[in-house]
């Protein structure tokens, strides 16, 4: 059958099983961090161009899952103008995907996220007065990063900590945001012919891996401190970014 015959094989597929099972164990012990670690990692494997719209199909069902929730208690109005952002950004960013040098973009997805992994790391939070501009900027940039790489989070994330209100009012927010962003990811990538058929090969092999690793990440929330936790997550996005760098290929392929 052509769909066996397409199936990720050899370096290829171990690079894939790694970066699903890494980025499933951050996205269950941690809810962050699943796109920072395994889009520059598939991206060995599949091109940036594959790897974040797959992205988007594996984290799909937590989508689902984590919106209904999140509508009762999220900030509605806030959320809808970090979307209206988001929309006209995330074309921006799928552009650049599918324009780019698949080369440089390797080089620019794995600086982007070193600086976004810098932003988390530092604790920054935005102090300002959330104006209706500055949350539609704000929303402007995370769909960017989400058109090119699927990590939209990290600046809206930042800005949302920064505001009064209660953690879980935050979360919810934050959780509608990545719901609202996913769905324009998927319309963006669908329209510019980056969403295919091409991306089932790849996915039937990477959701076991993935699904494995949001299982056995959330069964180690508790186990240790939310520091270490934490900690841990950086580290593996840091490590992730570093080794999808092209200047490895020669000797990890």
């Amino acid at each position: 059958m052509q769909l066996i015959a397409d199936l990720p094989q050899g370096a290829a597929l171990a690079w894939l099983l790694g970066a699903a099972l890494a980025g499933g164990l951050a996205r269950g012990f941690s809810g962050f961090g699943a796109a920072l670690i395994f889009v520059p990692l598939a991206s060995v494997a599949l091109g940036p161009r594959a790897a974040a719209p797959l992205m988007l199909l594996l984290d799909l069902l937590a989508i689902i899952l984590l919106t209904p929730p999140a509508w009762a208690l999220a900030d509605r109005p806030q959320v809808g103008a970090l979307a209206l952002g988001a929309a006209a950004g995330t074309p921006l960013g799928a552009a650049i995907l599918l324009r780019a040098d698949p080369l440089a973009l390797r080089w620019g997805v794995a600086a982007a996220i070193l600086a976004l992994l810098g932003l988390l790391v530092s604790g920054w939070r935005f102090h300002g007065r959330p104006t209706l501009p500055a949350t539609i900027g704000v929303g402007l940039a995370g769909g960017v990063l989400g058109g090119v790489a699927m990590v939209s989070g990290p600046p809206v994330m930042a800005y949302l900590l920064g505001q009064p209100g209660d953690a879980r009012s935050v979360r919810a927010s934050f959780a509608l945001f990545l719901a609202a962003g996913g769905v324009l990811a998927g319309i963006t990538f669908a329209a510019t012919g980056l969403l295919t058929w091409a991306l089932l090969p790849p996915f039937l092999v990477a959701m076991p891996a993935y699904g494995l690793g949001t299982w056995l990440g959330s069964r180690m929330f508790g186990l240790a401190s939310e520091r270490s936790f934490r900690l841990g997550c950086y580290g593996m996005i840091a490590l992730a970014a570093l080794l999808g760098l092209p200047l490895w290929d020669g000797l990890l392929r």
